[in-house]
């Protein structure tokens, strides 16, 4: 039963995307569990560079079966210009299968993202604006159209028509904004229905399937763990559950089916959008490491705000999904760094937290109490073996797995493949 799944250990970002690739080498399946296109993972293979937002990143290998669970919303048109992208740089695509119990992203779910941030003034969330929540909103208040349906033009249009005549009057009464039409949505969708159909079936089958089969299964997590809708930095959170008990609901499977899960960390902490950072670097070397890192959002372009490694949020992270190993990416990003820093606890009114407080109040409030070890100024990006890294980085990384009392299996040196060192099989 070699089901692994892979979820992000911080706020999203943290290389997710490579180290999926990395280990769809040797599965037979890959599948996304959450989110939607709100997402982006960015995969380096030779000198090619691919961005990917709702298929899985097994795709880039011919030989796999690429997932969307029912637990993904999905956006048709992103899906479809995505398989476009791929199919014009010769990837092919048929090895993909999309959950007939999906939920569909409408038109009016991405206004009406857009129309309640921009209400929100100053307390904005920071979503990217794709329409995810209210999709999921819809999901959970029973109205919302599945993939299923838009394969049956009779029971999408009687859907639609309920859900225009509530939305329509949100829209207009509420934000004085133009409502939608009918025929409009109506036709475009199934033109997109016509398009994908050969995609749709029940992924939680195929999944059981391959598991009863020993095959290597790979489930793959969007955004990090901290964005969790339950776990995280509530109200400045996704919609969904990133976390490895997401798989379960997800995709259909149940937790006895998991073997292992492995947590992606960045040798820093980075955050998208609003809420509190404890370890936030808002100075000229807090710039040098985005430059450094390249730390802008693949979906939004957005400049992320980076900081310090912080091991509490790790810890966290460590006990939400009960990880048995991590990959720490970006190592190379503090190559140049005189020293390095890891946050091992918080200052609090005078008292040291060891636990991440879920109370965004105290959160708030909270100082990073840090460690500081010496950087190791070497270029790691040449490394291919544990062996060679330098020995003031392989402290670092030995210092996170005491703190964190979890072991490093992966450790990326850059973004491409060859550029991923392996300590231990995953599987």
């Amino acid at each position: 039963m070699p089901a692994l799944v892979v979820v992000g250990a911080q706020w999203g970002d943290e290389g997710k995307g490579k180290i999926i690739d990395y280990l769809a080498e040797q599965a037979s399946m890959v599948v996304r569990y959450q989110g939607g296109n709100n997402a982006g993972h960015t995969v380096v293979v030779g000198d090619q560079e691919y961005k990917l937002h709702l298929i899985p990143s097994g795709i880039l290998y011919t030989d796999k079966i690429c997932v969307i669970g029912n637990g993904v919303v999905v956006d048709p048109a992103v899906l479809l210009k995505e398989l476009d992208y791929l199919e014009q740089r010769g990837i092919d695509t048929d090895g993909l299968r999309i959950s007939a119990s999906a939920h569909v992203i409408m038109p009016y779910h991405r206004l009406l993202d857009k129309l309640e941030e921009e209400s929100k003034g100053e307390a904005k969330i920071g979503t990217t604006g794709r329409g995810i929540g209210p999709a999921y909103m819809d999901k959970s208040a029973r109205v919302g159209i599945r993939m299923m349906d838009l394969l049956d033009e009779e029971v999408f249009a009687e859907k639609l028509k309920a859900n225009l005549a509530q939305k329509n009057r949100i829209i207009e009464k509420i934000y004085g904004h133009q409502g939608f039409t009918l025929i409009e949505i109506l036709e475009e969708y199934l033109d997109y229905a016509q398009r994908i159909k050969k995609y749709i079936i029940d992924t939680s089958l195929i999944i059981n399937e391959a598991i009863d089969e020993h095959k290597k299964v790979l489930f793959e997590g969007a955004q990090g763990t901290l964005l969790d809708l339950d776990h995280g930095t509530y109200p400045y959170v996704t919609s969904s559950h990133p976390i490895a008990g997401g798989v379960c609901i997800g995709a259909g499977v149940g937790p006895t089916r998991i073997k292992r899960a492995l947590g992606v960390v960045k040798a820093y902490t980075t955050r998208v959008g609003e809420g509190p950072f404890p370890t936030e670097l808002l100075d000229k070397l807090g710039e040098q490491i985005r430059q450094e890192g390249h730390e802008f959002g693949t979906t939004t372009g957005r400049p992320r705000r980076c900081g310090w490694l912080d091991v509490v949020m790790l810890r966290y992270a460590v006990r939400l999904s009960g990880l048995d190993s991590i990959a720490v990416t970006k190592l190379d990003v503090l190559d140049k760094l005189p020293e390095v820093k890891i946050c091992t606890g918080y200052s609090y009114q005078g008292q040291i937290l060891n636990h991440f407080p879920t109370n965004l109040r105290i959160l708030k409030d909270c100082y990073p109490v840090y460690e500081e070890m010496p950087g190791w100024q070497e270029d790691t990006t040449k490394c291919r073996t544990y062996q060679e890294l330098p020995e003031k980085a392989k402290k670092y990384l030995a210092r996170i797995e005491e703190l964190c009392k979890v072991k490093i299996n992966i450790v990326a040196v850059g973004p491409k493949r060859e550029q991923t060192i392996l300590l231990e099989d995953c599987y």
